[in-house]
């Protein structure tokens, strides 16, 4: 088996007082396909950093094989120094390499390569910085968050180049879906400590989740021993007196292992403070448009929107996206069509940007408005501090400034100060952006429970297939047009991906699933095949998951059989995710058929 690329062994670093890698490891393999996964300041983007040789660890030990050549994306490029595009593309080519990738990779992003650093947008930065990286094809690609500031035809265009290159990739992102495309390897950073899955992100929750479970079952297992031998101190015999002591030392052993025991982070407690009264018409659009010197952004939309609605915006970056949101809530004024809002509406937004946060305002500040120390959550008063931590910050972090937090912990603090507000009508814009995956769970979860109407604009899909009902798509030239479902269900009915037509539809869909131009008039055979095997197959796996899960619930199992416990567990999440696919492949066959044939 030839030797990794690229190795960390038993990497400790310590920030302040804090240590923030325990031992951790790391290897890549030519080829490898790594993805690595963990809470907001677990240290991912470190070990990023320490990879790249950009960091010295307190202690441990790196190796990059001679010769190999590796380049990192960090999550806030700096193309300072360049004058222009292209000169800082070029600045990553190593003597001998390819200069022409760095034009054609730059006209696939968009790019001409005369632009000024400085007057770039985020993404366009980030395509820049995407570039620099890729141009030279790397041994190893260390790539941290490449997917933020993206549009979706960017991100289709990275997966599906990452997915060609010979290099080895390792990847930190939120976005899910990019993960499960393109990693077959999982690193999961916990509390300083790696743990690692042969298998890609697909198969990781599921993992991690049986991890959580065994840590907590052993956990219960000591805190037994314990209390056993507490038992024996307090009653037992005494005359022995050698015998006592050995067993006082082997309970102080316990208690210490107890107290050192690995303990799970904290979760996020994510609310939202809804208000009532709002009608059940919250938004009528008929026939907005609306222009910038001359150049048509949103063209004759119509649109209804009602109570418990939760509409996803999709589309290129500057195709009118954010423009289309504002006329909605009445921000903007269109030029032509009408714009009716419905009674009693109470706004509450989440901005990408995070200049919308004073870099020397505190924590507490910005949530209480800089006035007394408590906020208004769900009707309740409540004590910031106490609000705080249900967003993982601790009481010391009441009067840090903003200037010190991580882009996690801006996300967060931007969520909490959103989420505080009393609204029956939330506006999004890119709320996942620098949320890990616990963290994008819970706002999930807290937009499905909410009562009210949620707008929302993201290029996340695996979000917006999990929390929209119903999607608006830019399709160019200042048209959108409505879909029903999230994402996929989008992609079902456009039948042609991301890329915005140059045509207009004959008929604006608007909700319903209607055929496109195009599409297939019938299903193939092989389709016919698998709508009607599917099912069985689906069957048979959910009662080869519950048996598994039922074999997994021994608590005994591990302790008497450690390699059937291994097996089942692995094998357990195969099978789900295999019954994840073959549901998915089903859901969508099925909707192609009703919008062939009709519902039956």
């Amino acid at each position: 088996m030839p030797a990794p690329l690229l190795t960390l062994q038993d990497v400790h670093l310590t920030i302040g007082n804090t240590p923030l890698l325990d031992g951790a490891e790391l290897a890549v393999e030519a080829g490898e396909r790594l993805c690595v996964v963990g809470r907001n300041g677990s240290g991912k983007s470190t070990l990023l950093r320490i990879a790249a040789g950009l960091v010295v660890p307190d202690s441990g030990r790196r190796f990059a094989q001679p010769g190999a050549t590796i380049r990192y994306l960090e999550q806030e490029p700096d193309l300072t120094g360049h004058a222009t595009t292209l000169d800082a593309v070029l600045s990553g080519l190593a003597p001998g390499d390819d200069a022409s990738r760095a034009h054609t990779l730059l006209g696939q992003l968009g790019l001409t390569g005369r632009e000024a650093p400085g007057e770039l947008s985020g993404g366009q930065a980030r395509r820049v910085a995407l570039a620099r990286a890729l141009a030279p094809e790397p041994d190893i690609l260390l790539l941290d968050e490449p997917t933020n500031h993206l549009d979706l035809p960017a991100i289709l265009w990275l997966e599906e180049g990452l997915a060609r290159i010979r290099s080895a990739l390792v990847l930190i992102s939120h976005d899910r879906r990019f993960l499960a495309n393109l990693s077959r390897a999982t690193v999961w950073l916990d509390r300083g400590r790696t743990f690692h899955l042969d298998r890609g992100f697909a198969g990781y929750e599921a993992w991690r989740d049986r991890l959580l479970e065994e840590e907590e079952r052993e956990r219960h297992k000591l805190d037994r021993r314990i209390e056993a031998e507490e038992h024996w101190v307090r009653y037992g015999v005494t005359a022995r007196r050698k015998r006592n002591v050995r067993r006082m030392a082997g309970l102080a052993e316990l208690r210490r292992s107890r107290r050192e025991a690995r303990r799970q982070l904290g979760q996020v407690k994510l609310t939202v403070s809804e208000s009532q009264g709002a009608g059940t018409r919250v938004v009528e659009a008929k026939a907005v448009s609306k222009s910038y010197g001359g150049k048509p952004v949103v063209k004759d939309f119509s649109t209804r929107i009602q109570r418990g609605d939760r509409i996803g915006f999709v589309g290129a970056n500057g195709s009118g996206k954010t423009t289309l949101l504002n006329l909605l809530i009445g921000r903007l004024k269109p030029d032509a069509g009408q714009v009716i809002l419905g009674t009693n509406l109470q706004l509450a937004t989440l901005d990408q940007s995070r200049a919308l946060l004073d870099s020397e305002t505190t924590l507490q500040s910005v949530l209480t408005g800089g006035v007394g120390d408590t906020v208004e959550v769900g009707g309740q008063r409540r004590h910031v501090i106490g609000y705080m931590k249900d967003f993982l910050f601790t009481p010391e972090q009441a009067r840090t400034p903003v200037r010190v937090l991580s882009g996690g912990e801006r996300a967060r603090l931007l969520l909490a100060r959103a989420l505080a507000a009393p609204a029956n009508l939330l506006v999004l814009d890119e709320p996942t952006n620098d949320l890990d995956l616990e963290t994008l769970d819970l706002l999930e979860e807290m937009i499905a429970d909410f009562e009210g109407t949620v707008l929302l604009v993201s290029h996340d899909r695996d979000f917006l297939d999990r929390t929209v009902l119903a999607t608006v798509f830019a399709e160019g030239d200042g048209r959108f047009v409505e879909y029903a479902g999230g994402y996929s269900d989008m992609l079902a009915q456009r039948g042609e991906g991301v890329v915005a037509r140059q045509a207009a539809p004959e008929k604006a869909p608007s909700r319903e699933r209607v055929p496109r131009e195009g599409q297939r008039k019938k299903l193939s055979f092989s389709d016919k095949h698998a709508l009607e095997t599917l099912p069985k197959t689906i069957d048979v796996l959910s009662k080869e998951i519950g048996r598994l899960q039922a074999e997994l619930a021994d608590g005994a199992l591990y302790t008497r059989d450690p390699a059937r416990f291994r097996a089942a567990s692995e094998r357990l999440t195969a099978a789900e995710g295999e019954r994840d696919a073959a549901e998915d492949r089903w859901l969508r066959l099925e909707m192609l058929r009703e919008e062939l044939e009709g519902p039956l």
